[in-house]
């Protein structure tokens, strides 16, 4: 369906039908009913410590011995963040909280490649996305503490984390 057929459905719908309508699709889908959560109480305070918990908790597991590493989970909370509309310093800082807890993790243990090509997509997007709302003053210690981290440790890689520092300068 189009979005000017919708609009004119839902135009020919009564006031009562519309709000049974959004009542029903709150209860149905979750990514609605999550929408209008943020919109009508944002806490937006609370989310991003929630997302900093579980991104903590696949590194440094506090209920199971192994560690997950999975970038796929703060990938998860960034998405979600930036479909919400959360203000965009907040997502910055869960993104470098990704990078920066994964190099505690990478000092400690030995990780395969795949783990620093991911590392290094993260990276970038950090970049681009401070880049594009003009955040670098606010971040640039702490990307610059990330990118010296990588050298330290010697990641794989290291050509692309400068190349994506480029991007800034």
């Amino acid at each position: 369906m189009s979005k000017r057929a919708l609009k004119k459905y839902l135009t020919g719908l009564k006031k009562p039908e519309l709000e049974e309508q959004m009542v029903d699709l709150y209860d149905r889908f979750p990514a609605v009913k999550q929408y209008y959560d943020f919109v009508f109480n944002p806490r937006e305070d609370k989310w991003v410590q929630e997302a900093k918990v579980k991104i903590s908790n696949e590194y440094f597991p506090l209920k199971r011995k192994k560690a997950r590493a999975r970038r796929s989970v703060a990938q998860k909370y960034i998405k979600q963040f930036l479909k919400l509309g959360m203000a965009p310093y907040l997502i910055a800082d869960v993104m470098l909280f990704n990078l920066e807890v994964a190099q505690s993790f990478s000092r400690e243990r030995n990780v395969p490649d795949s783990f620093y090509k991911s590392m290094l997509n993260s990276f970038t997007q950090l970049i681009h996305h401070v880049s594009f709302y003009e955040m670098l003053p606010d971040f640039k210690d702490r990307i610059i503490k990330v990118y010296n981290t990588t050298l330290e440790q010697k990641w794989e890689y290291s050509e692309g984390f400068t190349r994506a520092l480029d991007i800034i300068d």
